[in-house]
């Protein structure tokens, strides 16, 4: 069997609502990040977002004026309900753990979906809430990985952070066919047998991926 003929279908359509998705995405990552600068007091704008140390630097840096604005960002955000605390940290995380690239990308897009008229971002964003959380979760993590998510899923479930990272690191060096055939593998697996499907992925040089997943699949 050939290796396209083991991947997930991919048309024209799902392009387009790949895009769509990714448009409706910078609703719900880069409403905070994009616009975060790199230094300065206005760098917290997600106070709630900083360890402790990291605001404590940064409030002796402010001036007066400046602390007392940090001060009211802070009041907002302990206002907030714990759940909407900690989906806006989840956000900021994800954000940070993108490639510059990336980073550079979804800005380029924000600015874009920003010039959208109110009802088009309207449309973006329920077409995104109407997602369930596996797909909406996914495309946090850009729009390299946000699209092949679902079908590596299983891969991803369930994981220490620490190998979490290096999957997701992992992954990106990989390209489309090789997640492609990763996906169908993960799937093919019995949950009790992935971690080690995990931990034999990452001890496979990045070189020897393609040829390390042909023998897999052909078994």
């Amino acid at each position: 069997m050939r290796s396209s003929d083991r991947s997930p279908a991919n048309n024209g359509s799902a392009k387009g609502r790949a895009v769509v998705i990714l448009a409706a995405l910078l609703t719900a990552v880069s409403l905070h990040a994009a616009s975060v600068p790199a230094a300065g007091a206005d760098a917290a704008t997600a106070p709630g977002t900083l360890a402790r140390p990291e605001r404590q630097a940064r409030l002796q840096a402010m001036t007066p004026e400046q602390r007392v604005q940090f001060g009211q960002r802070l009041a907002a955000w302990n206002a907030l309900p714990l759940g909407e605390r900690e989906e806006r940290r989840a956000r900021y995380q994800a954000w940070l753990q993108l490639e510059a690239g990336e980073r550079d990308s979804l800005r380029a897009l924000a600015a874009q979906v920003d010039a959208f008229p109110p009802e088009r971002k309207q449309a973006l964003r329920a077409q995104f809430d109407a997602l369930d959380d596996v797909h909406q979760r996914g495309w946090r993590l850009g729009p390299v990985l946000g699209r092949d998510y679902p079908s590596l899923h299983p891969l991803l479930a369930y994981v220490s952070a620490p190998q979490r990272l290096a999957l997701l690191a992992r992954l990106r060096s990989m390209d489309a066919q090789q997640r492609a055939d990763l996906a169908v593998l993960a799937q093919r697996t019995p949950p009790q047998d992935r971690q080690a499907l995990r931990s034999e992925l990452l001890s496979v040089s990045p070189a020897q991926t393609a040829a390390w997943l042909r023998g897999k699949l052909d078994q």
